[in-house]
């Protein structure tokens, strides 16, 4: 299982270039609880905003955080939570950049 992730900058309306991507994979306490977070990978997005083949290949809480200081002003850091269910399945969580706004969501 892989995971890819497209930050666009929908202010600028183009690709958002060079932004550091960090991915995670939560550490739980016994009842489910994230008590933090262990670094797995980092990147950089490509000309195109892309940054692919990420390691995350387990069931688990993960989190990517973009170091959107170069794109917004209002949102320097966004940190996207989510669940992987089926580690076989690839996961593509696109981050769409506003100047006061973002929204994320699960692609294909």
């Amino acid at each position: 299982m892989s995971l890819s992730t497209h930050v666009l900058d929908t202010g600028a309306g183009k690709p958002a270039v060079g932004v550091p991507v960090r991915l995670e994979r939560a550490a739980l306490t016994l009842d489910g609880a994230v008590k933090g977070w262990r670094p797995v990978a980092q990147t950089v997005t490509d000309a195109d905003g892309r940054a692919g083949d990420l390691p995350a290949d387990s069931a688990g809480t993960w989190r990517l955080v973009f170091d959107t200081a170069g794109h917004s002003a209002f949102h320097p850091e966004v940190a996207v939570v989510f669940v992987i269910r089926d580690a076989a399945e690839h996961h593509h969580v696109p981050l769409l950049l506003a100047p006061y706004g973002y929204t994320t969501y699960r692609g294909a």
